[in-house]
């Protein structure tokens, strides 16, 4: 049998059974759009993630206080007995491989500007702030290299907190209330954005002295370290461990390495999105079994066409490749529309939620129709065996 006959035969039973094809197909279209839909989600989650954590760059190390021990975590940024503080992060700058240092400690109090007020958070950080987060100054310039412990009393401005207390007025040079203390405005930031629910423009930036004075904190919240990117990692972390375990007498600190978190974070998204991938996978696997119902059915209703093939010289071999063929094009078509459905439904969804980060891995798309082709060749087996194996005689006679 050529190529040709083979390709016309199979089509043919499309045409005269449309409504069971499409039927048949529908079963595999629907698995593939499930497959595709919820990995769009899942992977446009994973990236918004991991987007939203690399925004400040991957050769960052977070310094927190506290020690975490195997039965909990460290406390990180919501307190500690034992305290890091300014001259450590003085030191830290010293160090090989180290690029920057940002002493960091938050609160958030109110802002008095001419008769306005809003409470915003604000932000204690040194002089190496916009290198060490990628920030940039829109307007002026950031905090300058003052005595870290006894600094001036100046103040940068997040866009959203200049454009509620000022409008569109030039803010350099003026005075403003915070937290009942004076400071001038020497800068604006850029537009930031927010960061897992965080609002990084409703913030000020005033130095990390003043706000632990402000606070009344006995020590920083975290040290933001940059390191060289073609440093080795290991070799800073231990550089870092060896001169705070000097300065403190012991391992009183923990040291987050961002690129590590990013890669724990990837790995456990990595798994969601597979794991949101094998559910829609389940319809796949239904849609298998409509195919196997629905081609057993045919070799039953095509008996005596399938006796007219081989009582013409059609071998074993050709019939099963025939009813094969028409399993796996049903599949590879349906798996074509669902891949058609599962896009376009991504996309609209998207568009009508915007802020629904959604994102097509095309690789699962190919992955997807392989394995609806792979099942309908799977699910046709049995029935292409079965209508192979028929006596030509037997077949005729069911006329």
């Amino acid at each position: 049998m050529l190529l040709p006959d083979l390709l016309r035969l199979t089509s043919s039973s499309f045409l005269a059974y449309r409504m069971r094809s499409f039927l048949t197909g529908l079963g595999i279209a629907i698995g593939i759009m499930a497959v595709i839909l919820l990995t769009s989600i899942g992977e446009g989650l994973h990236q918004f993630v991991l987007t939203e954590f690399s925004q400040f760059g991957t050769n960052l190390i977070a310094i927190q206080p506290g020690k975490s021990q195997t039965q909990g975590g460290s406390v990180g940024i919501f307190g500690s007995v034992r305290t890091i503080s300014i001259e450590d992060a003085m030191a830290l700058r010293h160090l090989p491989d180290i690029e920057y240092v940002n002493p960091s400690v938050t609160g958030n109090a109110e802002l008095r500007y001419e008769g306005k007020t809003r409470r915003s958070t604000v932000f204690g950080s040194g002089h190496d702030l916009p290198r060490v987060m990628m920030s940039s100054v829109a307007l002026g310039d950031f905090l300058p290299d003052d005595n870290p412990t006894q600094p001036r009393a100046l103040a940068v401005l997040g866009s959203k907190v200049r454009s509620e207390l000022y409008g569109e007025r030039n803010p350099l040079g003026s005075y403003i209330r915070i937290g009942g203390q004076r400071y001038r405005v020497v800068g604006v930031m850029e537009s930031k954005g927010q960061m897992m629910g965080f609002d990084l423009d409703d913030t000020v930036f005033i130095p990390a002295a003043r706000t632990l004075e402000m606070f009344n904190r006995p020590g920083l919240m975290e040290i933001q370290v940059s390191y060289r990117p073609s440093a080795d990692l290991d070799r800073v972390l231990r550089s870092i461990t060896a001169l705070l375990k000097e300065r403190h007498g012991r391992e009183d600190f923990t040291l987050i390495p961002q690129e590590q978190a990013l890669e724990v974070l990837s790995s456990v998204l990595d798994v969601i999105t597979f794991a949101v991938g094998a559910l829609g996978g389940i319809s796949l696997l239904v849609g298998g079994v409509g195919i196997l119902t629905i081609m057993t059915m045919a070799v039953t209703e095509r008996t005596a066409e399938i006796g007219l093939l081989r009582a013409l010289g059609a071998r074993e071999s050709q019939v099963l490749i025939l009813f094969l063929g028409e399993a796996m094009m049903l599949s590879a078509l349906g798996g074509l529309a669902g891949l058609g459905l599962g896009v376009g439904i991504a996309q609209g969804l998207h568009w009508l939620f915007p802020a629904l980060p959604v994102h097509t891995p095309w690789m699962f798309a190919v992955i997807a129709e392989i394995s609806a082709v792979s099942i309908g060749m799977i699910a046709g087996v049995m029935p292409a065996r079965s209508a192979a194996r028929l006596d030509p005689v037997e077949a005729l006679r069911s006329e």
